[in-house]
């Protein structure tokens, strides 16, 4: 053992003093970059000119993302000086003259324009290789020429319809017979076209997985398998019979598994399972390439045929990490620079070591890694033609040339479409030359030594230290009452169902679910069980003959039992400290966490929702116990403003009796939400779940219970509106925390509002009660981020959610292309049961919510162009399904413009300008949640100022707040009281008292955190 350790490190030594050699004659031959006769050198330097401050590179990138929807000089001109205005001062003398030199409605204008289109579309030229397929032969034959080889890349927009995946299909299988001919013509050149075991494909096709469905995600992943391999398949079938080679693109982590289990599921068919040419991309920057590659090796010694990989650094690393970040996830790239650098050179030795079962192709422009590369490349014997170096178009020219030279194979990435669609890969690449990490940045304009340049990046590593951040998420919070402070609030992440083992998890709890299916669940007062001689059932929105549970059915006379028990606990539960309430919300959130699966899964079954947000809807539960406890130690600590002679206090306590009334569709985070708000404030709590979720809201209970809150303090009431409506009479009560309707919260209110005989108190009323959501397109929007984002405000749980998306509101530029790419995208939403993962539009929650909903469909078609009706067909014989509708050309005043339907039901409305689009958004009497999707600055700040809602989201969708991050709740008749998950929150469940007391006495007072107070002729003596 200690023998072969030796060897290794021998090796390594050997290797590394090759790859300096190696390196230093590269540096040679490329002899300091592109020349000033060169068009590369003048682009390098333009943009070092430009680009140089990180500010105005990051609004001139997002003015050139803009670019392909400014239709006008006046449009380009304006979106230009409001991206410019954000950067200040810091823009460039000559970039802010040239702005000032074009007003509005001018020939400068129009210059200004111009000008700015074609720097634009001249950049892309140089990173693209042709809009046309005579203009990509046309580039390929060029780089032929020069003894190059190239793999086309297809650009354009992103796939959100079926119809648009097989569009892309069919240019994938154009392009490969397009190109086959003239090339199997182009005379023979063996640096290109052989390697070691001889003639290699002379057509080189890369395409992404995630453009061949509209729904790639590894949640369903037997389903989206099915459909992409159903499109890949044809287009290899065709490589295999003209000749050519197909690569599978990598992008983003969260499709990596899915994207690799794929490559390899259709490449294991027997039809492909003898053929070679193909590979896929390895990205080096994940924390995982080592294991992934690992895996493709013992797959291909399966196989028995080999597979080429592209290995590369990877170009989502500030996505991947914003991402993780956001959401709470694990961040899966490494996080310094050096360390991919490392996993770059270690993966390059891998694949030489292994280059018969995979074919090394070297993606990088960085010559110390592919000095290193071709170092190992010669320590383990590999001969140079059966590897390659593969390199962007565009980029990186002089050391192509310098490897070109030596007799590299050398294979040239050649995106090839719309110049302007393409400008998202335009922006990828410009970050690239223009970052301060660049290779080549370094290397040609920052003119860095050529050995530092060369160094191992394991040496970096140690010259600035190993501190190499966590990459595990942060630890679950359980903390102990005694626990003097507590860590910062954060959110609950999202299980992320890309992973296997969370998928497993989600399947086994409900099976495990199932099993408990028609269990009786009898009515507990204060511990006891009470026999009310009637149940009712609660059912599986999807199967409506299954029973989820039955139930003991409260009655008013059980409403008054309960207020009673609740009154006599009052004065004890108030008393306890509140870091002592606080804690039993802590455990109950650790409890939460434990039996997530399981609260998921009943939650799918009980109220149809699907995977991803049944599991949203435990972690909100979790986010609120979290929150609300530090939030009542907060308030607990109360606030002094104490003077010489007098202390004043102001101190929070408890309300008294709480009635909450929440609704079914979030049925454990609402409930969960509105009862701890009252517990931690002191209060006790009896809650009137709804009638559809009453087995979640007694899991809710059992998880109190156990996390320590004493019986009777709370107590659940399964039952119908006379419960609830005794609940609200009741003059004991001193609290109302209601989620529902507009007209029932009205009632409650009203009701509230009216104190009953020997009541001593006004009855404080919480209500959240629904809204008619819009959402905002703006001409320029990214119309891919639009339509994906008002599909998923519109259709996410059926639409069944007050901050749902029923309106969307488009500007007159675009309406014709979203309504069209709208519908295409929302035929490609399966509706089904909830708990099949491929389900996009679950079950609505009864039969008569579906008989609403299928009214105002009826509605609907009176009152505008319904463009798409979804047919749930045999499945309106198994459950409640309604599919989505979508009815354009609708008026402001329209029912299906004004009346909240709660349901999948989108009405699209046309508008002129943004003026108009924020009179239609808020003319309805609800205020509650909406949107814009725009590129304007100064449209974004616009609409901000006049959007009247409560939670208003801008470029993303309108469902989803999260506690702390997003507080929620409307205005007008969209609510009362203050925003759920704010710090506010907790003070309507409290009441404030402030207590005063004069501590002066014969002329003297005790210190206090005022000013010490001492006898008037002491002081005068200094005493």
């Amino acid at each position: 053992m200690a023998s072969i350790t030796a060897s290794r490190d021998t090796t390594s030594t050997l290797i590394e003093r090759r790859a300096r050699e190696i390196g230093r004659v590269l540096f040679a031959k490329v002899g300091g970059g592109p020349k000033p006769w060169e068009r590369g050198w003048w682009d390098d330097r333009m943009m070092n000119l430009t680009l140089g401050d990180p500010l105005v590179k990051v609004q001139l990138f997002r003015f050139i993302d803009a670019m392909p929807v400014l239709k006008t000089p006046a449009a380009i001109r304006r979106h230009l000086a409001e991206y410019l205005d954000e950067a200040g001062d810091r823009v460039p003398w000559w970039l802010r003259l040239a702005v000032a030199l074009a007003p509005a409605g001018t020939l400068g204008e129009r210059a200004l324009a111009g000008m700015a289109r074609f720097g634009a579309t001249h950049m892309a030229h140089r990173f693209i290789a042709g809009a046309t397929p005579d203009e990509a032969l046309k580039t390929v034959l060029a780089l032929r020429r020069q003894r190059i080889a190239f793999t086309a890349d297809l650009l354009g927009e992103a796939v959100i319809s079926e119809h648009e995946a097989e569009r892309y299909q069919q240019t994938c299988l154009e392009l490969i017979r397009g190109l086959s001919r003239p090339l199997a013509a182009e005379p023979e050149i063996p640096q290109i076209d052989r390697d070691h075991r001889g003639s290699i494909p002379r057509v080189n096709l890369s395409l992404k997985l995630t453009s061949l469905t509209a729904r790639f995600d590894a949640l369903y992943d037997r389903s989206t398998l099915r459909r992409v391999a159903h499109r890949l398949r044809p287009i290899l079938r065709t490589a295999r019979e003209l000749g050519a080679y197909v690569h599978v693109d990598m992008e983003q982590y969260a499709h990596k598994d899915l994207t690799l289990a794929i490559f390899k599921s259709v490449l294991s068919e027997p039809e492909f399972r003898d053929w070679p040419d193909a590979g896929i991309v390895i990205q080096g920057y994940l924390t995982e390439t080592e294991a992934d590659l690992g895996s493709l090796r013992d797959w291909v010694k399966q196989r028995g045929t080999p597979v080429t990989v592209r290995l590369v650094k990877g170009a989502y690393w500030d996505y991947e990490v914003v991402l993780a970040r956001q959401l709470g996830w694990p961040i899966p790239v490494y996080l310094q620079k050096w360390q991919t650098d490392a996993c770059y050179e270690r993966s390059a030795r891998f694949l030489m070591e292994h280059h018969e079962q995979l074919r090394p192709a070297l993606g990088s422009h960085n010559v110390r890694s592919l000095a290193l590369a071709m170092a190992a490349a010669e320590a383990y014997g590999v001969p140079d033609d059966s590897y390659e170096i593969q390199m962007l178009h565009g980029m990186g020219e002089p050391i192509q040339r310098a490897l070109v030279a030596d007799g590299k194979r050398v294979r040239v990435y050649t995106p090839y479409g719309a110049m302007l669609p393409g400008m998202a890969y335009l922006v990828r690449r410009l970050l690239e030359n223009t970052s301060n990490e660049s290779f080549l940045k370094a290397s040609f304009t920052d003119h860095a030594q050529v050995e530092e340049l060369l160094r191992d990046p394991e040496e970096v590593g140690a010259m600035w230290g190993r501190n190499k951040p966590s990459q595990r998420k942060p630890e679950s919070l359980t903390v102990h009452a005694a626990t003097p402070a507590l860590p910062p609030f954060q959110n609950e992440p999202p299980v992320d169902f890309t992973r296997p083992e969370a998928r497993a998890a989600m399947s086994e709890a409900l099976r495990v679910v199932r099993d408990q299916f028609g269990r009786f669940y009898p009515l507990v007062l204060n511990g006891r069980e009470v026999a009310t001689g009637v149940e009712f059932t609660s059912t599986d929105p999807g199967a409506s003959e299954t029973i989820v549970g039955r139930f003991a059915q409260a009655r008013p006379l059980d409403a008054r039992d309960a207020i009673s028990i609740a009154r006599e606990r009052f004065g004890a539960w108030s008393a306890t400290p509140a870091v002592d309430r606080a804690s039993v919300l802590l455990k109950a959130a650790s409890l939460m966490r434990a039996k997530r699966s399981t609260l998921s899964a009943w939650e799918v079954y009980e109220c149809g929702k699907p995977w991803r947000e049944a599991d949203g809807d435990v972690a909100e539960a979790i986010d609120f116990c979290e929150f609300y406890a530090r939030e009542m130690i907060r308030l607990a600590e109360g606030r002094h403003r104490d003077v010489p002679g007098e202390t004043n206090a102001i101190e929070r306590i408890a309300r008294g009796v709480a009635a909450v009334i929440p609704p079914w569709n979030f049925p454990l985070a609402i409930p969960t939400g509105m009862t701890v708000a009252a517990l931690v404030a002191g209060n006790t709590v009896v809650l009137k779940p709804s009638e559809r979720s009453p087995r979640i809201a007694l899991l809710l209970a059992e998880v109190l219970r156990e996390a320590g809150l004493p019986e009777g303090v709370l107590t659940v009431l399964p039952g119908f509106g006379d419960v609830g409506k005794a609940l609200v009479d009741d003059p004991r009560v001193n609290l109302i925390a209601f989620t529902g309707s507009r007209d029932v919260g009205l009632e409650i209110n009203r009701k509230a509002a009216e104190p009953a005989p020997g009541q001593d108190h006004v009855k404080r009323v919480i209500a959240e009660m629904g809204g008619k959501n819009a959402i905002i397109v703006d001409d320029d929007s990214d119309l891919d981020e639009a339509v994906v984002g008002v599909l998923q405000s519109a259709f996410g749980y059926a639409g069944q959610k007050c901050s749902a998306c029923s309106r969307v509101i488009v500007l007159d530029g675009i309406y014709d292309a979203f309504v069209g790419r709208l519908v295409d995208a929302a035929r490609a939403l399966p509706v089904g049961p909830a708990d099949n993962p491929d389900t996009a539009v679950g079950p609505v929650i009864d039969a008569k919510a579906r008989e609403r909903i299928e009214g105002y469909k009826t509605i609907a078609e009176g009152e505008g162009d319904v463009v798409l009706s979804v047919d749930v067909g045999s499945l309106a014989a198994r459950g409640n399904y309604v599919g989505p509708l979508i009815v354009a050309g609708v008026r402001p005043d329209a029912r299906i413009a004004q009346e909240e339907v709660f349901g999948p039901v989108l009405a699209v409305l046309r508008a002129c300008n943004l003026d108009e689009a924020l009179r239609i958004a808020n003319g309805t009497v609800y205020a509650l949640t909406g949107g814009l999707y725009s590129r304007s600055p100064a449209n974004i700040d616009h609409v901000k100022r006049e959007f009247r809602v409560g939670n208003l989201y801008v470029n993303r969708p309108i469902t989803g707040a999260l506690v702390d991050r997003q507080p929620f709740g409307g205005f007008q008749l969209s609510g009362i009281g203050t925003k759920a998950g704010g710090t506010d929150y907790l003070l309507e469940f409290l009441l404030t008292r402030t207590i005063t007391e004069n501590t002066m006495r014969r002329g003297f007072a005790p210190e206090s955190d005022g000013a010490a107070t001492v006898p008037t002729n002491e002081a005068a003596l200094g005493v």
